[in-house]
């Protein structure tokens, strides 16, 4: 798999412990339920998904959708990527989907789970402890891995490193209409919805993550186009605000 060997390299370039990363995967794996991505299909196939990040943008982006009701629509699907989930609900929006490594807010991935929002729950070497505190209380929910899956597994590995990147590559693997950027500054300022992380490996994280997707998107049969309000371009997304977008969607 090209995500492995993608994955190797960063490994290397930040000094992650793969044995680690093995270890939260035979974890996560052994609270996994049946492998079931039906409820992915369901959701994203031929629809517009917005994916939210968690940058500096989020609060504004989602204001801006609202406005122009682009979270009105049939054909619109909410992705949010870790702790975006709490800015969302904050603007009473439910996602529909929520991508987690649990290093945001544990008490809200915990409700939206109870609210049947579609979980998938990531594992890496640095979140074996909330694997084990976190996980149990999810009544159902889809595990992924940075590692290769062995034959049979129940773990997924759809690309990608950061949250937000890991939604994208997710929501493209199911054939989406469109996916929409929203709260996706990759900029040195770091949004308060971020939750927990390593000041020292954040902005070196966070370029990955643009690097990764502008890598992506130059392959990538889906149009994906960038909504973020402000913060850094990413090559090969072009930059659309939710006004234009709206008459794109409509």
């Amino acid at each position: 798999m090209a995500y492995i060997k993608k994955y190797e390299e960063i490994a290397g370039k930040l000094g992650l412990d793969m044995e680690k990363d093995l270890e939260a995967a035979g974890i996560l794996e052994g609270m996994s339920p049946k492998n079931d991505l039906t409820w992915l299909e369901k959701a994203i196939r031929n629809k517009n998904v917005f994916v939210f990040g968690a940058g500096p943008s989020l609060k504004d982006d989602i204001r801006e959708m609202k406005k122009y009701r682009l979270d009105k629509s049939p054909n619109t699907v909410l992705i949010a990527a870790d702790g975006a989930a709490k800015a969302l609900l904050e603007e009473r929006l439910l996602p529909n989907i929520q991508v987690t490594d649990l290093d945001g807010f544990d008490n809200v991935v915990i409700e939206l789970n109870q609210k049947d929002v579609i979980t998938v729950v990531h594992a890496h070497g640095d979140n074996i402890g909330s694997l084990k505190s976190v996980v149990p209380n999810l009544k159902n929910f889809i595990g992924t891995t940075q590692t290769k899956p062995p034959a049979g597994s129940r773990l997924h590995n759809f690309g990608g490193f950061t949250d937000g990147d890991r939604c994208v590559f997710l929501a493209d693997k199911f054939k989406p209409h469109l996916i929409i950027l929203a709260g996706m500054d990759f900029g040195k300022e770091v949004g308060f919805y971020s939750g927990r992380y390593d000041k020292q490996n954040k902005a070196t994280k966070l370029e990955i993550g643009k690097k990764l997707l502008e890598e992506f998107a130059k392959e990538s049969n889906s149009t994906i186009i960038n909504m973020t309000a402000k913060g850094e371009s990413i090559l090969n997304i072009p930059r659309l605000d939710a006004e234009n977008l709206k008459n794109l969607i409509d």
